[in-house]
């Protein structure tokens, strides 16, 4: 009787080892290949721009790539966002190319850009002017206020392109930071001239206020301009490269539904802006990249030295990170 309670025992104990071993396994296996950082803090905004990561979180692309939790901290731009990533309270960061490509060039931070997530198209970027307005071309606003989201950005870069080919420089006109939501009001009551603009506010200034459109800041020169990205700094990247890899799968996932499947972008894009659903369906959208490209990226870096927004030319290659292209086997379907 003794005997066969020490075999019960010993097989109890064994089973016991083999179920463990077992565990232990699959989760150093876990550990191994999934994300070094399986809960991931994200600088986002509440714009268009950001769509294809909602489309990511929400259909389970993270989760898939093995992220246990994406949270998102809303940030005030780029500039805010960079000492941000330096500290480590964000791991990613939407960024605006031309914020980021001018704090890589006075060396203030490190970056690696992970992936693309907006481009300019035709009427998405609008220099918009009051329904009472005489102006026909840029010319016109001569020694005139105009409204910027914030200056030295894409915002005036695009704008002093467009300026050039009328003869013009911004030493030309008056420029005025102004948060995009009181565009339209300051067109309406007469505050400014001209402003910049983009989406909802153009279509908020069109339908309630008659505003006009003067010219496309997305043509030209800047056509298909390169507004925005997903990056890391060159630390995070070099200690988390699985975590890079895994984003940038379930980055890619998303971004390909957002440039393919209009209806989902228009669903998806009041659920974390103040943009209604009405609004949304007909608002004008840029363009979703499928890929994060050298050459379409060095036309920033090469129009920002043309304007002086650069001390010296940068070349934006070593700062792309290759794109990952395959899911680990122990990954989720």
């Amino acid at each position: 009787m003794r005997s066969r309670v020490q075999l019960l025992a010993a097989l109890i104990l064994l089973s016991t080892v083999i179920s463990t071993a077992c565990s232990g396994g699959q989760s150093s296996s876990s550990t191994k290949n999934g994300p070094e950082k399986p809960d991931l803090v994200l600088g986002t905004l509440p714009i268009p721009d950001a769509v294809a990561f909602h489309i990511a979180k929400s259909r389970g692309f993270f989760a898939r790539e093995g992220f246990h939790s994406v949270r998102t901290e809303t940030i005030q731009g780029t500039g805010p966002a960079l000492p941000l990533l330096k500290n480590g309270q964000l791991d990613v960061a939407l960024i605006n190319y031309v914020s980021a490509f001018t704090a890589q060039g006075k060396g203030v931070v490190d970056l690696r850009i992970v992936a693309d997530s907006y481009q300019a198209d035709a009427n998405t970027f609008l220099l918009m002017t009051p329904a009472a307005s005489t102006a026909k071309t840029l010319a016109d606003l001569r020694d005139k206020t105009i409204a910027v989201a914030t200056l030295h950005s894409i915002c005036t870069l695009t704008l002093e392109v467009a300026l050039r080919i009328h003869g013009m420089t911004a030493k030309d006109v008056r420029l005025v930071e102004m948060p995009l939501p009181n565009m339209p009001g300051a067109l309406a009551a007469g505050t400014v001239q001209a402003a910049w603009m983009t989406e909802p506010f153009i279509t908020a200034a069109k339908t309630t206020d008659g505003a006009k459109t003067l010219a496309d800041m997305a043509s030209g020169p800047t056509a298909g301009f390169p507004i925005a990205g997903w990056a890391v700094t060159s630390e995070f990247a070099k200690k988390n490269p699985r975590t890079v890899s895994a984003f940038q799968r379930a980055m890619a996932a998303g971004q390909q539904i957002a440039a393919s499947d209009r209806a989902a972008v228009v669903t998806t894009i009041p659920s974390y802006t103040q943009i209604a659903p009405n609004i949304a369906k007909v608002i004008t959208l840029g363009q979703f990249p499928l890929t994060l490209s050298a050459t379409r990226l060095q036309r920033v870096t090469d129009q920002m030295l043309e304007f002086h927004y650069l001390d010296q030319p940068l070349n934006v290659a070593p700062l792309l990170l290759p794109p990952a292209t395959t899911t680990p086997t122990n990954g989720a379907s």
